[in-house]
């Protein structure tokens, strides 16, 4: 790692920048240093179609002249802005501080927009069509890419238009969802569950807890595999633990797929999954009105003001 900090690096991007451009300032010197526009052009000897050829028409002196005009305007550049290693530019000027200064106009701008929700809670600002509107164009930009456009979600991704909630659904437990995010993890019991046999026993046990169709005597050798493995989780019931994010196994929504397939796969190689946090970037305020427009969808609030 020492290398890539060392003044090498800095030098080996200085001295090919810099050379470059007084390498093409001569090139276009010796190029043109012998010829003017004033001299008859002189034939280099190439000729086709019996009278078409080649001249040595020197470039007009306004063409030589803009060469270097860019020249000068790049030695220009790199004197003001970065681009020479680790000299920083006489602006000082960065991409952060360009990104800080767009940001704080808009936050000067768009600010008032939605503080002015900031100390209303989170149901009555659902309540508010505007509030709705606008906690609605945050989530296309935010959120959609995994939640959907629909916000009904897609496999790892929740479905936020029903009541099913791995942290929980109450307003506050959604904002800090949000706020700070989220991560899962499911462990992979393969092989505490002795392979495949073991896994698919689970599965039909966790089945049987869902109230689906399965094969009794599978689920019998899964229920007491479940009590050693999985009740400090899902619970003993299967009814799952909001604190952990550990999901219910007894309402039949899969996050990851229903089907003994899915279910076996996540048994055996466990589920990882992460809600990144949104609190840096969007704000409180920004993330209240989020939440706000989130919690219209599970209850219904946003349907019923279409």
């Amino acid at each position: 790692m020492a290398d890539f900090t060392s003044s090498f690096w800095n030098w080996f991007i200085i001295i090919p920048t810099i050379g470059g451009i007084i390498g093409c300032y001569f090139l276009i010197r010796w190029l043109s240093i012998e010829i003017s526009p004033e001299d008859q052009a002189k034939s280099m000897g190439h000729i086709w179609d019996e009278d078409l050829e080649e001249l040595n028409n020197p470039l007009p002196r306004w063409w030589l002249g803009m060469f270097y005009i860019t020249l000068v305007f790049g030695l220009g550049y790199l004197l003001l802005y970065p681009g020479l290693g680790n000299f920083a530019g006489l602006l000082g000027w960065t991409s952060v501080s360009q990104y800080q200064h767009e940001v704080d106009i808009g936050d000067a701008k768009y600010g008032p927009l939605f503080s002015k929700y900031r100390d209303m809670s989170i149901p009555a600002v659902a309540a508010d069509a505007t509030a709705r509107k606008m906690g609605e164009r945050l989530f296309v930009n935010y959120c959609a890419t995994c939640h959907g456009s629909d916000a009904r979600g897609a496999r790892g991704f929740p479905n936020l238009r029903d009541n099913d909630w791995l942290y929980g659904g109450m307003p506050e437990q959604i904002e800090q969802s949000i706020m700070n995010g989220r991560n899962g993890v499911m462990p992979a019991w393969e092989q505490a569950l002795g392979g495949k046999q073991g896994v698919s026993d689970v599965t039909e046990y966790v089945f049987k807890l869902g109230g689906r169709d399965i094969d009794a005597a599978a689920a019998a050798r899964g229920q007491e595999k479940y009590q050693m493995l999985c009740t400090s989780c899902h619970g003993p019931d299967g009814s799952g633990n909001l604190l952990l994010g550990a999901p219910n196994l007894t309402d039949n929504v899969w996050l990851y797929g229903g089907s003994q397939l899915r279910v076996m796969e996540s048994v055996a190689n466990g589920r990882n999954g992460q809600m990144p946090p949104h609190s840096e970037f969007l704000g409180k305020d920004k993330v209240h009105l989020l939440a706000a427009y989130v919690y219209s969808l599970s209850t219904g609030q946003e349907s019923e003001a279409e």
